[in-house]
């Protein structure tokens, strides 16, 4: 078999598929001359410059694999590769350890003041006094987010002779007693926090997650780390909270828009240490995707599993064509499912209902929970991993199955509980394609799952939905469309808003603070 580097990758990864196969390295092919040689390789290997066009994979008639010396994807048309049978992987894992050792690097840094004394020194200057630092040992650190990366920060962490909390809701405790952190709720993460850092991924849930109100819930002279996603921080209430001691510093490695604009509020602080986000760049990361992207081609070309897809495993045709349409609708109420649990996860229960009873339903099932886990989680969740992740997470998964069905001829039901409550999501096919959710939480719905929903139970009372109506078209955001109903819960409505843009965190504040409103909740489809 023939494998075609087409991008500058590691030579440790280049020589480990040298042991296995016949490589050539072709580097900045212009996409005409990509199209006419990829006919004779059955592995493609790439980065971010190659463009892997419908184009190039339509050409391509004897290729097996995709494989990204990375993490993102999106210059691979993932969707055409899969109608194509062809396997599209990542090396999601590589830069683990380069994010963790930054983010150490980063804290250390803000305790001893490292860059601010390193550029007096430069300028000629010797002020001992003036920066005088803070041990980590003895601190709390709070951590956001207790993923692969959250994780290795609190065992160096612990390392060093701090106590670790965390607060991470799609984690299980067990899980998290077993790396000696204690897990907790976010308000107490931000009281008792000396140093706290930030390991989450951007959603509309942790989207100016630290904004103002946070900041006045924290131990004042808290030292913040992020070196995970710009966004989770109000960058402009950070300022602030520098200026005034609320926050004693801030070591930033990720911004709201990059690169950083100058008139950032940030820039001009002495408090703050700043790196244009280097968290993957080490020569070590480099390495790490090369070898995994490596290892996963072999593994493809070998016939083996692939734990780094990106796209579906191959299944039966029979099989596919019944379940393929249902992919994208059990995605989404996964996605819908999760925004609206509040606790720990701790159990999913995918209920099929009518003819697709009968069929291989797993492939379905593993939609559902990569809907419910992208959203919420840094690492890439794909059909091969997301049960791993489940697993791994103290998420059982199971599926129900009945031949008997009420109104629809195909239903699926989606039941996420938490240890505080059940949430439940239905969804079918109107059509043969047409996905759309039929019912939360017991209410009767038809919602078609794209783009922004704001859900919002509330009170059984005149006015509800003119006042949170008048909130969206007092910030120009337009409503879609509308449904409203009552809830199993007596005294109680829903009302259901697809809106045409994002609800900034703001306007979100404005409309749960509305009197009645018991908890409202923005759905992006669009996201993960």
């Amino acid at each position: 078999m023939r494998i075609l580097v087409a991008d500058p990758v590691s030579a440790e990864g280049v020589k480990l598929l040298q042991q296995h196969f016949e490589v050539d390295i072709r580097h900045k092919l212009p996409p005409e001359e990509l199209i006419r040689v990829i006919p004779a390789y059955d592995a493609l290997v790439v980065r971010s410059e190659t463009k892997v066009t419908k184009a190039v994979i339509d050409a391509a008639a004897n290729l097996k694999v995709i494989g990204r010396a990375g993490v993102g994807v999106d210059n691979i048309d993932v969707e055409a590769a899969t109608k194509r049978g062809i396997i599209v992987l990542n090396a999601p894992e590589g830069n683990t350890v380069a994010a963790t050792e930054h983010t150490m690097a980063m804290m250390l840094a803000l305790a001893r003041n490292i860059p601010q004394a390193h550029a007096t020194m430069k300028a000629g200057e010797w002020q001992r006094s003036k920066f005088m630092g803070v041990e980590l040992r003895g601190k709390t650190l709070g951590i956001l987010g207790l993923g692969r990366i959250g994780a290795g920060v609190a065992k160096r962490a612990m390392a060093m002779e701090m106590t670790v909390l965390a607060y991470d809701p799609f984690i299980n405790a067990d899980n998290a007693k077993a790396l000696g952190v204690e897990l907790v709720e976010l308000d107490e993460v931000l009281a008792a926090a000396d140093f706290l850092t930030l390991h989450l991924p951007l959603t509309p849930d942790t989207k100016g997650l630290l904004g103002q109100d946070a900041f006045k819930r924290m131990k004042r002279g808290v030292r913040i780390i992020n070196c995970a996603r710009g966004g989770i921080i109000d960058e402009a209430a950070l300022a602030q909270a520098l200026q005034d001691g609320t926050v004693a510093g801030a070591a930033i490695d990720v911004f709201e828009k990059e690169p950083v604009d100058p008139n950032n509020p940030l820039l001009g602080l002495n408090n703050v240490v700043l790196t244009p986000h280097l968290g993957a760049s080490t020569a070590e990361a480099q390495v790490g995707v090369a070898v995994d992207v490596a290892r996963g081609i072999i593994a493809a070309l070998r016939g083996e599993p692939v734990t780094t897809a990106v796209n579906m495993a191959p299944i039966p045709p029979h099989v596919l064509e019944v379940i393929q349409p249902y992919f994208k609708v059990a995605e989404k109420m996964g996605c819908l499912a999760v925004h609206l649990a509040d606790g720990r996860i701790g159990a999913v229960d995918v209920e099929y209902n009518g003819d697709i009873s009968e069929v291989d339903t797993r492939l379905v099932t593993t939609a559902v929970i990569k809907g419910m886990l992208n959203p919420i989680l840094q690492e890439n969740v794909n059909y091969v991993n997301a049960p791993g992740i489940a697993k791994a997470r103290g998420i059982k998964v199971k599926e129900i199955k009945s031949k008997e069905t009420a109104n629809f001829a195909n239903l699926i039901t989606v039941r996420v509980r938490t240890d505080k409550t059940v949430h439940m999501v239905a969804g079918t096919l109107f059509g043969k394609t047409e996905g759309r959710i039929v019912m939360i939480d017991g209410y009767r719905v038809d919602v078609d799952p794209q783009g922004w929903l704001l859900i919002g139970p509330h009170i059984d009372k005149p006015g509800m939905v003119g006042k949170v109506g008048t909130i969206l078209g007092e910030h120009n955001i337009n409503i879609a469309g509308m449904q409203v109903g009552r809830t199993e819960q007596a005294g109680t409505n829903i009302m259901v808003m697809a809106v045409e843009s994002d609800i900034p965190t703001p306007v979100m504040l404005k409309i749960k603070a509305v009197d009645g409103i018991l908890g409202a909740k923005l759905v992006n489809f669009n996201a993960g």
